[in-house]
């Protein structure tokens, strides 16, 4: 199959299911015949544009996007409104057909592939896709902290998903994206608090009369390219009804304080007398080579340490 059908639908097609392309790029005849029905049952026009637009014999070619190039100078907002521009350039997605496949559970530095994908292909997007682009423009910003922000909110009966990459820098939080709606997509790096930038996505929402239900927030994303680790999309899942406003803004300021708290206190490592140890020893017939050892001086009454009693270490890895 070139396609699947995607449930987990964003609010912006209206809580109907929308199909992901999973044959890849150039797009395959299946998908491509999917698109233009979808086209002529949801366009006023329908079948009269579809057959329009394909008959065509010179269609107008449309120009590309510009990658945004750091600049000497630029503030951290300067470069985010910058990143912002590109992605709502390349416009939102309404063919009812995801162009690229995102499988959440993918290590970082496959995402990251597939973003610089899309800047070669400069199709339109969709939140998701913005999100992991969103990423991979952003991860050369130094001072910038990144983290995904998914809404869950109610209309006339239905379920509708949303997701943002949330910004954090210089004590201001701010959110980049992209939507049907612009105030549910770009937030500028203003907001004192987390708090502060949840209340406005929310207010946003009343304004369309959507009841926000559910809000997942994940921690900062490693601005490593290579690396293997996995998003963690959902590190606080936050009950909007259920915590009303005041135990929401508790639970905002507990998950901003922990990722501080990760920032300051960064990966574990080993003490530097445990990597001494862990170093490879001398290969079978290779004389070591003998130094005397001067003996450490202990407090009065301290015994020395066994050596059995230590613990085995020769499985330990270091961790970068």
């Amino acid at each position: 199959m070139s396609e699947g059908l995607h449930n987990g639908a964003d609010d912006e097609d209206g809580g109907v299911p929308f199909y992901v392309n999973k044959g890849g790029l150039p797009v395959d005849e299946p998908t491509w015949e999917r698109m233009w029905g979808y086209v002529a049952r949801t366009h006023p026009d329908g079948e009269n544009l579809v057959r329009l637009i394909r008959s065509a014999a010179d269609l107008p070619r449309l120009p590309l996007p510009a990658v945004p190039a750091p600049t000497s100078g630029s503030s951290v907002p300067e470069r985010v409104e910058a990143v912002q521009r590109y992605i709502r350039e390349l416009q939102y997605n309404h063919t009812g057909t995801q162009f690229f496949e995102i499988k959440k559970t993918r290590p970082l530095t496959g995402l990251m592939d597939l973003a610089k994908e899309m800047t070669k292909e400069a199709l339109p997007i969709k939140c998701l896709e913005a999100v992991i682009l969103g990423l991979y423009l952003t991860n050369n910003i130094p001072g910038l902290e990144r983290f995904p922000v998914s809404f869950k909110t109610e209309f006339a009966g239905g379920c509708f998903r949303h997701i943002v990459l949330g910004l954090h820098s210089g004590g201001h939080f701010g959110a980049i994206g992209i939507s049907r709606r612009e105030d549910l997509m770009y937030k500028p790096l203003r907001h004192r608090t987390l708090n502060d930038l949840m209340v406005d996505f929310q207010e946003a929402y009343a304004r369309c009369w959507h009841t926000l239900k559910k809000i997942k927030i994940g921690p900062y994303v490693s601005h490593d390219p290579h690396s293997v680790e996995q998003i963690d999309w959902k590190h606080s899942v936050l009950d909007v009804q259920e915590l009303g406003a005041e135990g929401l803004r508790r639970e905002l300021e507990r998950h901003s304080r922990d990722m501080r708290l990760r920032i300051i206190k960064g990966p574990p490592s080993p003490p530097k007398e445990r990597r001494r140890e862990v170093t490879p020893s001398p290969q079978r017939g290779q004389a070591s080579p003998q130094r005397r050892e001067r003996p450490e001086r202990r407090p009065s009454g301290e015994k020395p340490v066994d050596p059995k009693s230590l613990p085995d270490l020769s499985s330990y890895q270091i961790r970068v």
